[in-house]
């Protein structure tokens, strides 16, 4: 499946979707979310704790979304206001293909230009039923709330404050994923016995932790993720959701996996 011709980034689909950009990675931004909340990123620079800049992140959101004002609203406007960003990344962690999944995938569709290859079936074009179905639940979870693709360009760019505060001698990490084989996934080339080129959703979950990888398909795989692909990870708020569980939500396209052998 092609990538789109077009994104909020600066650099284009084709380039950050490729496997040789994994391999030289360079930092992603959505196109003047920065420089629009200059205050909140240089404030967040000036505090020491990770925990009070998540702290401080949260209040920000809150207030610049009115997220705090949705019990004062009518019952659609109220319901719009609660579901906040909080409630799509909880929608991710129950059921990926939920409608929540349906929109953050569209968000790096539209900001990234990195179409999905997968939601609920197989997603082979534009043109395909399925990417038609893909829509309807995007349409049915963007309607839950207030600007969520402005929330989530924000909490983009917040992750990739924290995660190279995180590792700062590095552009990459090694994370692992469950699968049951390349065929929940495009196989592009085989490598050798071991390893692969697979063309991944272009949203996607991964784990930091090998052993919990296992708990999640008779495959696992070890990959290199480009920092600049983390759209979110564990503890990167406070109470997180997805606490103990060393989960990362990456963004797609081609990447090379090698197999991991089972010491069991």
């Amino acid at each position: 499946m092609d990538n789109g011709s077009y994104n909020c980034c600066n650099l284009p689909p084709w380039i950050i979707a490729s496997r040789h950009f994994n391999d030289n990675p360079q930092r992603l931004e959505i196109q003047g979310v920065r420089e629009a909340n200059r205050f909140l990123f240089d404030r967040l620079s000036g505090i020491a704790s990770q925990e009070e800049r998540a702290i401080v992140f949260n209040d920000f959101m809150s207030v610049k979304f009115q997220l705090h004002h949705w019990q004062e609203q009518t019952d659609i406007a109220r319901r719009s206001l609660k579901n906040s960003y909080l409630r799509f990344l909880r929608g991710w962690m129950m059921d990926a293909n939920s409608v929540e999944g349906a929109v953050l995938k569209r968000w790096v569709e539209s900001r990234i230009g990195i179409l999905p290859t997968y939601h609920r079936a197989p997603i082979t074009g534009i043109q395909s039923e399925e990417y038609f179905n893909y829509s309807v639940d995007v349409m049915k979870g963007s309607a839950r709330t207030n600007a969520i693709h402005s929330q989530l360009d924000l909490l983009y760019e917040y992750c990739q404050f924290e995660i190279f505060r995180k590792y700062p001698r590095t552009l990459s990490i090694t994370l692992f994923r469950g699968t049951h084989g390349a065929s929940e996934h495009k196989l592009l080339e085989q490598v050798d016995k071991r390893r692969q080129i697979v063309r991944l959703n272009n949203l996607i979950s991964f784990t930091s932790d090998e052993e919990r990888a296992w708990e999640f398909g008779s495959t696992v795989w070890r990959v290199r993720v480009p920092l600049c692909k983390v759209f979110f990870f564990n503890d990167l708020l406070p109470g997180s959701i997805m606490k103990g569980e060393g989960e990362y939500m990456v963004i797609g396209g081609e990447y090379l996996v090698q197999q991991v052998m089972c010491t069991l």
